[in-house]
């Protein structure tokens, strides 16, 4: 059952990102089409209910933090979809005055206060929108909710030299914690306010505010990759790469009256491929492999023999146009492999050309596209040379997205 519960989000990224080692903070660090601050918001823009987000700052470095925000184009247009209030907090000297700061700000420019509030760290750019959703529905029933996975390591206690192991944690009771955490927002307004009066700053997170001032705080289901972004080696985790291979095929009837199109080019020859389009079965097939690499379609669906709008249509440009379905899903292509099965003339000597047409078309290298040519010893429509056919793979690649679980 989905939350309807509203709820505002602060997100915070006041930390001086030390332990990164490189001298700049790791919210700025590039990531997918735009930073890990940007990308850490998107899966919140696309959740039901949000209607405040508030986003915490180290002093001197606001104007670097919205940049870093607005670095990817699809974040900045979720923004604007949703209109929700955007706003800015200096953060404190510990993460603790950092989120009472933004709950004060919040409580301040909020005319309908949210019921919710989820706590999410900027540095945790791989959170999905079902873990959210399950942080949302577990505090909206119990006040108080945090994402966790088992510890899958032993956890041990020692003495205060952090050299001798003077006990162990009990395994199977043992939860690593992410975030977003979420609380009820009046609730955890008012134990930051009582663990300010009580001069109580000894608390490493927001679970541990609420046990202290108002109760239990219920686990739900994380996520593994929901990582943290701590030292250096922990954004190699981006590197990681969805990788899909795409398989095409297509066949046309050789005719006279028609030119011979492989990949763009004109081959001179007596006979041409009979088809709705300009009949290019190079381009069709890997057309065919491209779409369905990305799962988007195939050639038949987009631009179907029965619309006269293709009739003899440039089959680069519809190409182009499938490639573009492609590249906006986030796809890049890695290599295109292609057997053209062809009686006559013989393909070799075009080739070069060939190749640099369809890289043209794709906006890729050339060293990224091969072409083949093989003949049927005689055998079969092909053969005979009444028919040319084409086997297209290929090869893409993007990273890992927020909506991958």
């Amino acid at each position: 059952m989905k939350s309807k519960s509203t709820f505002a989000l602060i997100l915070t990224a006041a930390g001086s990102s030390v332990r990164m080692g490189l001298g700049l903070k790791k919210e700025f660090l590039p990531m997918q089409d735009g930073t890990v601050l940007s990308t850490a918001i998107k899966s919140f823009l696309k959740t039901n209910g949000l209607t405040h987000i508030i986003i915490t700052y180290p002093d001197g470095q606001l104007e670097d933090m919205k940049k870093a925000l607005f670095s990817s184009s699809e974040t900045e247009q979720l923004l604007s979809q949703c209109g929700i209030p955007l706003l800015f907090e200096k953060g404190g000297a510990t993460r603790q005055e950092s989120v009472f700061n933004a709950l004060n700000a919040l409580a301040a420019g909020c005319a309908q206060k949210p019921e919710l509030v989820l706590i999410h760290d900027a540095a945790r750019p791989w959170v999905t929108e079902t873990v959210i959703q399950n942080v949302l529905e577990c505090a909206g029933e119990y006040g108080a909710a945090v994402p966790s996975t088992p510890a899958t390591d032993t956890l041990a206690f020692t003495d205060e030299s952090k050299e001798i192991i003077t006990g162990y944690a009990d395994r199977p009771h043992t939860f690593c914690l992410q975030t977003p955490q979420g609380f009820r927002f009046n609730e955890l307004l008012e134990a930051h306010r009582k663990a300010a009066a009580d001069k109580n700053t000894s608390c490493t997170d927001d679970t541990t505010i609420w046990a202290a001032y108002c109760g239990p705080v219920h686990l739900c289901e994380g996520n593994a990759r929901n990582k943290k972004i701590t030292f250096k080696e922990d954004i190699q985790t981006e590197a990681a790469m969805q990788i899909r291979t795409g398989l095409g095929y297509d066949l046309h009837k050789l005719v006279e009256g028609r030119k011979l199109m492989l990949g763009g080019v004109a081959i001179p020859f007596e006979k041409g491929e009979d088809g709705h389009s300009d009949g290019d079965v190079l381009l069709h097939a890997i057309t065919d492999a491209l779409l369905g690499a990305a799962g988007i379609a195939d050639i038949g669906e987009l631009f179907p023999p029965s619309d006269n709008t293709w009739k003899d249509a440039d089959s680069g440009k519809l190409l182009q146009a499938a490639w573009q379905k492609v590249l906006a899903d986030g796809w890049k292509l890695e290599n295109l492999d292609c057997v053209v099965a062809l009686e006559k003339p013989k393909f070799l000597p075009y080739r070069t050309q060939v190749r640099e047409s369809i890289a043209a078309l794709l906006g890729c290298d050339t060293d990224k596209v091969f072409v083949k040519a093989k003949t049927s010893e005689g055998l079969g429509e092909i053969g005979r040379g009444e028919a040319a056919a084409v086997w297209a793979t290929c090869l893409i690649s993007r990273p890992f997205r927020n909506n991958q679980e």
